[in-house]
């Protein structure tokens, strides 16, 4: 599989594991009882495509993990501020910044 191919389904992977805990979220936090059920429905179907998505293709996926969790921390980051309307906060952004440095350093060093 090419590395482009593998960071975009890793990418879509962490959007699908961030947005269906978000739907977990929401549907711990609705008040009318369908919509609650809805919720939890949306997003264990999310959830699992995640799972589905991440674990289907024939990788090493230990050695992607660092650029997974970079993803899954942006992918957070813009579910949580489209969503929940939450900015982060500086010392997110701060830790931010080592995630991404950290991944970028497994990732380069995986490369060779």
């Amino acid at each position: 599989m090419s590395l482009p191919l593998s960071l975009l389904i890793l990418f879509a992977a962490a959007f699908l594991e961030a947005s269906g805990d978000a739907m977990v979220r929401k549907g711990l936090n609705a008040t009318a009882s369908l919509s609650r059920i809805l919720f939890f429905m949306l997003g264990a179907l999310v959830l699992f495509a995640y799972g589905y998505v991440v674990n289907a293709p024939p990788w090493d996926f230990s050695k992607l993990l660092g650029m997974y969790v970079v993803f899954f921390f942006i992918a957070a980051q813009v579910i949580s501020l489209l969503v929940f309307h939450t900015r982060p906060s500086v010392s997110t952004l701060i830790g931010g910044t080592f995630i991404v440095v950290g991944g970028a350093i497994m990732f380069i060093g995986d490369l060779h």
